[in-house]
């Protein structure tokens, strides 16, 4: 019975294995390969909602994308490289997809529907690394080609040479080989005898690819069958129509028997039998002679017959004992080589009862981990399946409710000039959404009103009020303009009245001095007064006017008016500088902070376009 290697990833050489079982092969499942799911940022995701055709190179990439759950565009055209990712495009997504006659990218592309693309969006749903063909040549015809990495493959933990090992001791014929990761993963650091073991096996690949890559590692390509495709029935038709030679049981060595071949001392015991036949035929005849001639035989002849025959019983006793004692010998001989020949028949059904107890254990482990992997799968599957179902089914969408919330987004951006809490709306609007299949759109333009919000730097209203508090809080300490009056100027008066009658006007106009004097005081001073006096009432007045601008100047800002602020900030400034002294510390802490906020970049109204608006109208119509 030939022995079959399957290298194929877990839970995908069950099927092939119980086909080989059946058709009279013993196979092994050895997965080589271990596939990673990848997570693909939104920008990869994104996409899928307007793809007009999605191209799936594996089973591996529906699998990934089903993971990730993604919002995708069923109504697009969905292809499949064989037969079974067609199988699981429609369990995962409910959606028949084109698959091609030949398995491989360049049957995919010689597909009618794939040659006039130009213009049109592609999706190709791949592996980390592979080929670039499907990409390069979808290009080359004019599609917009997006291509979303969903998984890798990479080779399972061991070594190789340890796998090799346990392949020879299974006497592997024939490996099963779909995919190049898998070629790499054999043929790593192998000794120059594994090579020379491993080059002499059959394999047999899914593709003709792979078979040029096989047979860069110094395979003869007489050793290397090409599949009809990566699938199950394409394998085992490809097993089956290969000629693998078995060789034949090598007999076990057995001990010579005895009887095919005479030894020496069967000849010898031969001879004395020969010789003792003839001394009883002696005695005979000297017997028959003694009767017809008893009378003549005198007592001395009958005394030497008498010693004859003692002499010749003598020795035939002797050769009879011999030849028992010979045959005794050579019959333990004979027990002991049957009894060898016995032993090594028991010795050899033990080894085989060895190997097969040893390949039994390694394919009951291989078939309860691939148990256990396909149970894992079909939970998997039965799980997307149940939540594509969930999705598909018709749910009623109130286009008031979506409506509503969208004109509060645009009401806390444009009347309220909340940026916060119009992100806040368009958030609780997609949740909405997100519910719901058919709004694809509607979520794209929301996911970038939210991108343009956050990028909005709002104004630092409360810092702005906190430090305008502040100032007024350091009116009552600013200290006024003070003024120096010059001495008052003394007037030489002459109080005496003159008794000459010719000076009657100047002793009229002395006695009305004196009469004013005791009514008006009238002081002068002979310098220059620049600074204006105040009276506390008038200093009260100012510092009223001044904490007054600070307060509009705060009420401007809650109320983002932006040219009412920066006019009560700068009238605030000019008092500081007409009626408080410019050199105290009061003085100049009051001026820098004015003078700061007076550079305030107020910008309440930024222009922000919500895209979500468009969609929604358009959906609701």
């Amino acid at each position: 019975m030939s022995q079959i290697l399957i290298t194929r990833p877990y839970g995908k050489g069950a099927d092939l294995a119980e086909k080989l079982s059946q058709g009279g092969y013993q196979a092994t499942l050895f997965p080589v390969l271990k596939i990673d799911y990848l997570t693909p940022d939104n920008t990869q995701l994104t996409p899928l909602l307007n793809a007009d055709k999605i191209i799936f190179i594996s089973q591996d990439a529906v699998k990934a994308l089903l993971a990730l759950k993604p919002d995708i565009n069923t109504k697009a055209q969905f292809y499949a490289v064989g037969e079974q990712t067609a199988e699981a495009i429609w369990q995962a997504f409910g959606v028949r997809a084109a698959v091609p006659k030949l398995h491989d990218s360049e049957g995919l592309l010689a597909l009618k529907s794939l040659q006039q693309v130009d213009g049109l969006n592609i999706v190709l749903v791949k592996g980390k690394g592979g080929r670039a063909t499907i990409a390069k040549n979808l290009k080359q015809r004019g599609a917009f080609l997006n291509n979303l990495v969903a998984y890798q493959r990479g080779p399972v933990e061991g070594n190789a040479t340890d796998w090799l090992d346990h392949w020879q001791s299974l006497d592997v014929k024939g490996i099963v080989i779909t995919s190049n990761a898998a070629v790499d993963a054999i043929f790593r650091e192998l000794g120059a005898k594994q090579l020379e073991w491993i080059r002499q096996c059959q394999f047999y690949v899914a593709s003709a690819r792979i078979s040029e890559y096989l047979a860069a590692q110094q395979v003869d390509s007489a050793n290397i069958h090409i599949a009809a495709g990566a699938s199950d029935s394409a394998m085992f038709t490809c097993i089956s129509e290969g000629n693998i030679m078995t060789e034949d049981t090598k007999p076990t060595s057995q001990l010579a028997d005895p009887k095919a071949t005479p030894n020496s001392s069967t000849k010898a015991n031969a001879k004395v039998a020969d010789s003792a036949s003839a001394t009883k035929k002696d005695f005979a005849m000297k017997q028959e002679t003694n009767q017809n001639n008893k009378q003549k035989i005198s007592k001395t002849g009958s005394l030497a017959l008498l010693i004859s025959l003692i002499v010749a019983s003598g020795v035939g006793f002797q050769f009879y004992q011999k030849l028992h004692t010979q045959q005794q010998a050579n019959m333990l001989v004979n027990q002991l080589s049957a009894d060898n020949q016995l032993l090594s028949k028991e010795l050899q059904a033990v080894k085989v009862a060895q190997q097969t107890l040893q390949q039994a254990l390694f394919n009951s482990e291989q078939k309860v981990a691939a148990s256990l992997a396909e149970n894992a799968d079909n939970t998997a599957k039965q799980l997307a399946a149940a939540l594509q179902r969930a999705e598909q089914q018709t749910y009623s969408l109130n286009p008031q409710e979506v409506t509503s919330l969208q004109r509060m987004a645009e009401f806390k951006l444009w009347a309220e000039h909340d940026y916060k809490g119009a992100a806040a709306v368009l958030t609780r609007l997609d949740t909405l959404l997100a519910e719901h299949p058919g709004t694809g759109a509607i979520r794209q333009a929301i996911y970038q009103d939210l991108q343009a919000l956050s990028t909005v730097e709002p104004v630092a209203i409360e810092a702005i009020y906190l430090k305008l508090h502040g100032v007024s809080k350091q009116v009552d300490e600013l200290i006024f303009n003070s003024i120096s009056l010059p001495e008052e100027a003394v007037a030489k008066k002459s109080e005496a009245l003159s008794e000459n009658i010719s000076e009657w006007r100047q002793n009229v106009a002395k006695s009305w001095q004196q009469f004013k004097d005791m009514f008006v005081t009238v002081r002068t001073r002979e310098d220059m007064v620049v600074a204006p006096f105040l009276s506390e009432q008038e200093r009260h007045l100012v510092k009223q006017r001044l904490s007054l601008y600070l307060s509009q100047a705060q009420d401007a800002l809650l109320a983002k008016q932006s040219s009412v602020y920066f006019t009560a900030v700068d009238a605030a400034k000019e008092i500081v500088n007409e009626y408080f002294q410019q050199d105290e510390a009061v003085s100049k802490a009051v001026l820098k902070s004015l003078s700061e906020l007076s550079k305030e970049q107020l910008n309440f109204n930024q222009k922000v376009s919500l895209l979500s608006t468009v969609q929604v109208k358009e959906w609701a119509q």
